[in-house]
């Protein structure tokens, strides 16, 4: 993975390397999009990460923070892309809650649609009987 290729790498390159995204397309427009941040500041595409930095990446729903540890322009199998960063625990842990409130169904109401004219009523008349 250390070839003098890797030295000095694209971000949008490295997030395409480090599989974060399926194109470098995508990746590039993750970046311009503000879907990436270092150190709370929005990245531009031909930033050149450097091991140790910490980055924010929103990809979806998913949130991960992820510290760089090895860089690579090249796209290899997934094994091998996750030896190039490490995601904090923090972030797996709010990654995985969020995960559960979203199987839970906690983040909206659930209704079957439209109140029927029966429950409409029902809703003014508790509305209207609440006040009093």
């Amino acid at each position: 993975m250390n070839s003098k290729d890797d030295d000095k790498v694209r971000l949008d390159k490295w997030l395409w390397a480090a599989r974060f995204y399926k194109t470098r397309a995508l990746a590039k427009a993750a970046i311009e999009g503000g879907k990436v941040h270092c150190r709370g500041e929005r990245c531009k595409p031909s930033k050149e990460p450097r091991v140790g930095d910490e980055y924010l990446i929103r990809n979806g729903f998913d949130e991960r923070t992820v510290t760089v540890l090895a860089l690579s322009g090249v796209r290899r199998g997934a094994p091998e892309a996750q030896l190039l960063y490490a995601e904090t625990a923090e972030s797996i842990e709010r990654r995985e809650q969020a995960a559960a409130q979203r199987k839970a169904g906690a983040l909206g109401v659930q209704t079957d649609g439209r109140p029927s004219k029966k429950q409409r009523r029902q809703l003014h008349q508790f509305r209207g009987n609440q006040g009093e």
